[in-house]
């Protein structure tokens, strides 16, 4: 628990930290439109596939480094992790990334008011700031939650059925511990194809934590329920989203390449006895 609250809070501080370069930090930003530019895009995407990285690397070799219920929930469909450590594991993820987003807030407190006070509005009144912390969905998908709730079933199964694909050893499967860069630029490719319709939080975790922590820092019925302008009560969706498209990711890496990868390994193992007899 304690590998996976650590490895959670370095990937929410520098993610999280991204976007608030790009939000607050740079010189003219603080836009309360929040319409990102092609530069902060890739800031974001990047800072995001690289905080994965590195919080891979600080737990995988204790806890496997879930860092993401929707991975934990996945592996323990598919028989690979135990069913008693699924709620602890999602227990030290969201306190590591509610602590990870008090400590970028901590840092990033006066560009945020400055942000704030240069639109002339409230923190309860400021999408903008309040998404360097959570996400919300495109305003062109108005009212509607299905769009959103798709895009987050999508890109969480992505997720989850590359990094079955990375880590099983009976397919091409990186060596020297490099997998970590490849799940990294996994969420990379997801930011820079999916990441514009609902913020691709892909991760409850990743949404829950800080979006609890702007609510009790003063952003309100933005952070829970999650109601701005086009939508009301968007909170549920990056939980439920990535925790269903997470399970279906490894159920289809399991139902097309796993039955093809097992039989060969059962040939290669009867082969040698076969030619001995």
């Amino acid at each position: 628990m304690l590998a996976e609250f650590l490895g959670t809070f370095v990937l929410i501080l520098l993610g999280v930290g991204s976007v608030a370069v790009a939000v607050a930090g740079l010189p003219g930003s603080g836009r309360q439109t929040v319409d990102f530019g092609p530069a902060n895009w890739l800031i974001i995407s990047w800072g995001w596939g690289l905080a994965v990285v590195f919080g891979v690397y600080v737990a995988g070799g204790i806890s496997g480094a879930h860092l993401n219920p929707a991975v934990t929930l996945a592996f323990a469909v598919r028989r690979d992790f135990p069913w008693r450590k699924v709620l602890p594991y999602w227990l030290a993820q969201v306190l590591g990334a509610f602590v990870a987003a008090a400590l970028v807030y901590a840092c990033y407190r006066w560009a945020i008011d400055a942000a704030n006070a240069k639109e002339g509005i409230t923190r309860e009144e400021s999408l903008g700031t309040y998404s360097i912390f959570a996400t919300f969905p495109a305003e062109y998908f108005g009212n509607s939650w299905w769009g959103p709730l798709l895009d987050q079933i999508v890109g969480t199964g992505i997720l989850l059925l590359l990094i079955c694909a990375l880590i099983d050893t009976r397919n091409t499967a990186p060596m020297s511990n490099l997998h970590p860069f490849l799940i990294g630029l996994v969420v990379v490719a997801i930011g820079l194809t999916f990441g514009t319709n609902a913020g691709y939080a892909i991760n409850p975790a990743r949404d829950f934590g800080p979006r609890l922590f702007t609510f009790f820092e003063g952003w309100g019925s933005i952070a829970l329920p999650g109601s701005f302008g086009w939508f009301s009560g968007y909170w549920w969706i990056p939980i439920v989203g990535p925790l269903i498209g997470g399970v279906l990711g490894a159920l289809v890496y399991d139902l097309f390449i796993g039955p093809v990868l097992k039989a060969r390994a059962g040939a290669a193992e009867e082969g040698p006895a076969t030619e001995e007899s």
